[in-house]
């Protein structure tokens, strides 16, 4: 007798795994902007065209009055894109996401609802323990943008506003060294017969790219040093020439400072930036040289730096002109707050469209990085190790 042949094979015939898709039902958001009123910060996170694509999707924003005035931008201006626009602090405070530049103060985060999803910068080198304590204590989601990371793992915001810094210091360098400004009479530019502008870049990352890029778009002379042989090598090959590049060696570094007209400082370090250039080495610099100390927000990179502001940008260190301001970007407030502006307004349209702040953290790794609140338990591990907290893994919390 003849057996009969199945169809199916034995696997086919078992139960069998099915891979389902999380629905995510398209959010509604709320968003409050209130006005900066850390010192000297004129930045905005939104600008009106930002705020048109967002109200467009069918969302609020809530600017409160004056919040756009130290980038140019008009209350008119953000009401016709589609903003409500209030005088009453307390009513921005209370929407459900709060989008700032500067991370709130205490009395600010007293006006912050419970459950809120603040995104703003961390700073963590300025922050202190009670901070978290009063954000674990409104039991308040936050994000950092500069922790935030893009799908080839760099950091958005960090890297916008480096480009910022760095193309903004030859700026200013060019500024101070005009008769105008009390300098040297020396121009930026490859003029006919006359030597180039000596600049030494000390740093090869963001910044000093972007400040070796516009220093030789005027025809400056660059020289640029880091220890990383791989990051020097990337600055030769994005700036698409051949250039002096060195590894910090004192000889070769004194040997070309003594040279420079101008000095940037782009240095960055894990808790401060180190010293790389001593008090002595400047000494030994040119009488009206000029150093722009980019790192000086982590404690600065020429030994002989102070931290300035703004009002009062400049000192003179044995008749070396020094520009130390910490927030060089609030510098060129409008540029920088499209800059922000072009890094926020996707990720806000994409947390809608994944239905909310939870399932955008499940989706995306990269806004995970960012986190360091969830709804009031702290989830970022340095953080807690800076000051003394307890933490639990963000992947314990969203699944």
């Amino acid at each position: 007798m003849s057996k009969s042949i199945s169809p199916f094979t034995r696997a086919q015939l078992l139960p069998q795994e099915e891979i389902l898709e999380i629905y995510k039902k398209k959010g509604s958001l709320f968003i409050g902007i209130p006005k900066e009123t850390y010192f000297q910060e004129k930045r905005v996170c939104l600008t009106p065209d930002a705020v048109s694509a967002i109200v467009s999707n069918g969302h609020r924003v809530m600017i409160e009055a004056g919040a756009g005035a130290g980038a140019n931008f008009k209350d008119k201006t953000y009401s016709e894109a589609g903003a409500e626009i209030t005088k009453d602090t307390a009513k921005v405070y209370s929407c459900p996401i709060i989008l700032k530049v500067e991370p709130p103060s205490l009395d600010e985060i007293k006006m912050i609802n419970p459950q809120t999803l603040l995104i703003s910068a961390l700073q963590l080198k300025t922050q202190h323990k009670k901070y978290f304590e009063t954000l674990a204590a409104k039991r308040i989601t936050a994000l950092a943008f500069e922790f935030i990371k893009d799908d080839d793992g760099s950091y958005p915001a960090v890297r916008s506003l480096s480009e910022i810094a760095g193309t903004a210091s030859i700026l200013i360098a060019a500024e101070l060294l005009s008769n105008m400004n009390g300098g040297n009479g020396l121009m930026f530019g490859n003029i006919s017969g006359v030597p180039p502008t000596e600049v030494v870049i000390i740093g090869a990352g963001t910044v000093g790219e972007f400040a070796a890029r516009s220093a030789i778009g005027l025809g400056a002379n660059v020289k640029i040093f880091d220890n990383s042989i791989t990051k020097l090598r990337t600055v030769q090959s994005n700036l698409g020439r051949t250039l002096y590049t060195s590894t910090l060696q004192p000889k070769n570094l004194l040997k070309a400072l003594k040279r420079c007209d101008v000095a940037i400082g782009a240095v960055r370090g894990a808790n401060r930036a180190p010293i790389v250039v001593t008090e002595s080495m400047v000494d030994c610099m040119k009488s009206g040289a000029v150093i722009i100390d980019v790192s000086i927000d982590m404690g600065g990179c020429f030994e002989t730096s102070e931290v300035t502001s703004h009002d009062k940008p400049t000192f003179e260190h044995n008749g070396i002109v020094h520009y130390c301001v910490p927030n060089i970007p609030a510098r060129y407030s409008r540029s920088a707050s499209v800059s922000i502006s072009n890094m926020f307004t996707p990720y806000l349209l994409k947390i809608a469209e994944d239905g909310g702040i939870e399932n955008a953290l499940r989706f995306d790794r990269g806004l995970k990085n960012g986190l360091y609140f969830y709804h009031g338990i702290l989830t970022n591990k340095s953080v807690a190790n800076w000051f003394d907290l307890k933490y639990s893994d963000v992947n314990l919390l969203i699944f």
